[in-house]
């Protein structure tokens, strides 16, 4: 190797070695934005009609929940706060043109914490590495539940049994990706429904969508439990949505 070529190797190794040692930003204000921006989500989706495709929660004879046939919505937002309509489009990828629109009415939640409010609260974030991702810099997030939590949500109750990893684009304080294992059991229906054994797992993705908002596009969750205290069961349970459209917009 010549003088000049050893010369070019360390300019660009010391380049390289630069770059990997950038410090990652201030922890406090990225939180921020990104639970900002998670919030700002909540409020911008009930703006958007959306297809939702997932897989039916229900019992087969093998013990399986969760696998069974998959059934494809159009949901709509109502002229009311708090109101979609849902519609179903596909049952086991056949049209059911004849059904009917159901009206659903979210349950009013008391006065307090959001939910995204009170699943920050009940949990510690500590920011792990930088990654690459698809040409952009992504901020890798490690949380696990605080021991002394206080939920007041649903959500929140879920988050204290959750641990894992949570992938932010660094530009747009954008939550990308994140990944989760209960670190408990995690119950339906105070138990009495189902049980999922410790060790369950939950994988969500968010992407862009129409108008740049980011909203969520899977979700899926799997594990091993018991239903009705008794019978084991394993479940696969995939939640899918797309073709987000602002309403009134088709």
């Amino acid at each position: 190797m010549t003088g000049r070529a050893i010369c070019v190797f360390l300019i660009v190794s010391l380049a390289g070695s630069a770059a990997q040692e950038r410090p990652l930003p201030d922890a406090d204000a990225f939180f921020a934005a990104a639970r900002e921006n998670l919030a700002r989500a909540g409020r911008e989706q009930a703006r958007f009609a959306y297809k939702e495709r997932r897989t039916e929660l229900h019992m087969n004879p093998f013990g399986r929940m969760g696998t069974g046939g998959v059934r494809i919505n159009q949901v709509t937002p109502g002229e009311e706060p708090g109101v979609t309509h849902r519609r179903l489009l596909e049952r086991d990828g056949k049209p059911v043109p004849d059904a009917k629109t159901e009206r659903v009415e979210r349950r009013r939640r008391p006065e307090g914490r959001s939910s995204i409010e009170d699943a920050a609260s009940v949990l510690t974030f500590k920011m792990d590495r930088r990654e690459r991702i698809d040409g952009r810099d992504v901020i890798v997030v490690r949380f696990a539940p605080k021991p002394d939590a206080k939920p007041q949500t649903r959500e929140g109750r879920l988050a204290t049994v959750l641990k894992g990893t949570i992938w932010v684009d660094e530009v747009t304080h954008e939550v990308m990706r994140a990944e989760a294992t209960a670190t408990d059991d995690v119950s339906y229906g105070f138990g009495m429904i189902a049980r999922l054994n410790k060790g369950a797992t939950m994988e969500l993705t968010r992407e862009p969508v129409a108008g740049g908002v980011w909203l969520p596009t899977s979700l899926r969750f799997s594990g091993e439990g018991r239903a009705l205290l008794v019978r084991k069961v394993t479940v696969n349970h995939v939640i899918e949505w797309f073709d987000y459209q602002l309403a009134g917009s088709r």
